[in-house]
């Protein structure tokens, strides 16, 4: 049975929907079965590669709000994510354009790396406040989890995966996909936003036994 899940780097809600995800499927009988695969995102495409702003001052312009009132809706969502085991840290963290980012997870599927680099980098973003726009720092990850650094390094210097990152945004277009993180199981039943555990195993039961009662 296959898992797709449409998501975005800089997505606070898309990590703690994953992670939500991953611990019901820890607690499903058919884990070993599952096929999980990511799907590109972009939260926002208008962003520029390189930040040039803090999140705060990104909400506050983006909303018409204070500095003090988009860090106080930060730390509310810090506090979200420490309910499901993860640390947030706002204080550095600066909003990019993730499209190259996305290009990078693509090549890390072609060699079965793509599960392992996006949770790399979730975490280096919300709970390392490293950026993802110095290309260093995305080599660096690359290469923690396995990936060649000049192979690496020759797909984020070219388009390469361009065309890739474009067809899961309009796949997901097609399906409905307007916000993430966005759950799809086997085509035939959709999660949208970070949901409990529970509804993540029941959507993963109900999905697993109409692929076995159907024979797909």
């Amino acid at each position: 049975m296959k898992v797709e899940i449409w998501s975005d780097y800089q997505c606070p809600f898309c990590y703690m929907g994953k992670r939500q995800f991953e611990e019901a499927l820890k607690q499903f009988p058919h884990q070993d079965a599952i096929e999980i695969v990511f799907k590109s995102f972009e939260l926002d495409p208008n962003v520029p590669v390189e930040p040039k702003e803090t999140i705060d001052e990104m909400l506050a312009s983006k909303y018409g709000m204070s500095i003090e009132q988009a860090k106080a809706m930060n730390s509310d969502v810090a506090a979200r994510a420490a309910e499901v085991g993860l640390t947030y840290v706002f204080d550095e963290m600066k909003p990019l354009n993730s499209f190259r980012v996305h290009r990078l997870t693509h090549f890390a599927a072609t060699r079965g790396l793509q599960q392992q680099l996006t949770e790399r980098l979730f975490a280096a973003y919300f709970t390392e406040s490293k950026s993802l726009g110095d290309m260093e720092m995305l080599l660096a990850l690359a290469v923690e989890v396995g990936l060649d650094r000049e192979e690496a390094s020759a797909v984020l210097a070219s388009d390469e995966f361009a065309n890739e990152v474009r067809a899961d945004e309009q796949e997901g277009s097609r399906l409905g996909v307007q916000g993430v993180p966005f759950f799809v199981f086997n085509r035939r039943y959709a999660v949208s936003g970070a949901q409990s555990q529970d509804v993540f195993r029941d959507v993963l039961q109900k999905a697993w036994d109409e692929s076995a009662t159907s024979g797909n």
